[in-house]
């Protein structure tokens, strides 16, 4: 049973401690909790604003260290230029300042451990990565074959229900959990729907340029893609401005990570979401606790509660029809029952 099964226990028990004892430092010592004096640093790989996924980051673990009298929390944006991330991890740690270095991206286990070379000391939990085995960082990875399959397997409702159709898959990058995890997922949702349906996929190059993923999009419409699933940062708002700008197609977009809605309605016919910030929240705590589990590395998913479909949007309920909303919530309950159980890989 992974520790986000337990947390509600954890957290209640470690309370009780706290009031009669105190918390312990990482190290062992013990450190009254009026009396903690942590200081955080939160690195985001890009921008805060606008990137809802680094704000819900920002947000969680706010709310944690806010829990703490005596925490305090420095947010550092990396930008966008990737190839200065390590760069500006490597400064953070050299400063000796920071007790935990937060983050959230894919490729910040891998640089993390290349910073840990020089910083044994220093510690990192990162969300949305794997790396396991470093005994100064944690990561928590979503499962994100679940989170596609919902997204492939809505596609290929909305396919049938137009009377055929390719689907498509627009990246940011090309990176392992995209080509090995995603992608596959995602056309393992359709297949299951109906094993006929071909996916396009196709990459922009960056998380923000959204110029050329309309580009993209827009060529991807022409030959025949009726349901897109972006997950290309800001650049997908280049989608969405393809879809309504070819409105006799049909063209439809499905959301990634976070409630997308709302973004331009009708368009955007699903979302497959991750609650990042009670991620953000329950791991800070856990370290402030003195109880995560540096070292290794979670795997949560739907009945964890961390990875889900929105289903109680009325804007979802307007784009898709009675139907095929039908048959998705069938879907949704069997992985929320776990009758339907999809590993970390096809």
């Amino acid at each position: 049973m992974n520790i986000f099964r337990k947390t509600a226990v954890i957290i209640a028990a470690v309370t009780v401690v706290l009031g009669a004892c105190g918390a312990k430092r990482q190290d062992g010592s013990v450190l009254r909790t009026a009396e903690r004096t942590e200081t955080l640093a939160v690195f985001i790989p890009g921008t805060a604003s606008g990137s809802p996924i680094y704000e819900m980051l920002v947000s969680g673990v706010k709310r944690a260290a806010g829990e703490y009298p005596g925490v305090s929390v420095q947010f550092i944006e990396g930008g966008y230029n990737q190839a200065e991330w390590e760069g500006k991890l490597t400064a953070l740690a050299a400063s000796g300042k920071y007790d935990l270095i937060v983050s959230s991206n894919p490729s910040l286990p891998a640089l993390a451990q290349s910073v840990s070379l020089k910083f044994p000391e220093q510690r990192f939990l990162l969300l949305d990565g794997e790396l396991s085995g470093v005994p100064n960082i944690y990561t928590l990875r979503y499962n994100q074959r679940e989170q596609a399959y919902m997204a492939g397997y809505l596609a290929a409702l909305l396919i049938d229900e137009a009377g055929g159709g390719r689907i498509g898959l627009i990246a940011g990058q090309e990176y392992p959990a995209m080509t090995q995890t995603i992608l596959p997922g995602y056309s393992e949702g359709a297949a299951a729907v109906n094993s006929g349906i071909a996916v396009d996929f196709r990459v922009v190059g960056n998380w923000y340029d959204a110029a050329k993923c309309a580009e993209l999009a827009a060529g991807m419409i022409n030959e025949g893609d009726r349901v897109l699933l972006c997950i290309a940062g800001g650049a997908n708002e280049g989608a969405v401005q393809a879809a309504a700008e070819s409105p006799s197609s049909g063209a439809r977009i499905i959301w990634f990570d976070t409630n997308g809605y709302a973004v331009r309605p009708p368009y955007i016919a699903g979302s497959c979401v991750i609650f990042q910030d009670k991620a953000a929240y329950n791991t800070t705590k856990l370290f402030l606790e003195g109880t995560l589990p540096f070292g290794t590395a979670e795997l949560v998913g739907v009945r964890d509660g961390y990875v889900d479909f929105i289903e109680d949007d009325p804007l979802y309920t307007a784009a898709v029809s009675a139907g095929v909303r039908e048959k998705q919530h069938e879907m949704l309950e069997r992985l929320r029952s776990g009758s339907l159980i999809l590993g970390e890989k096809p």
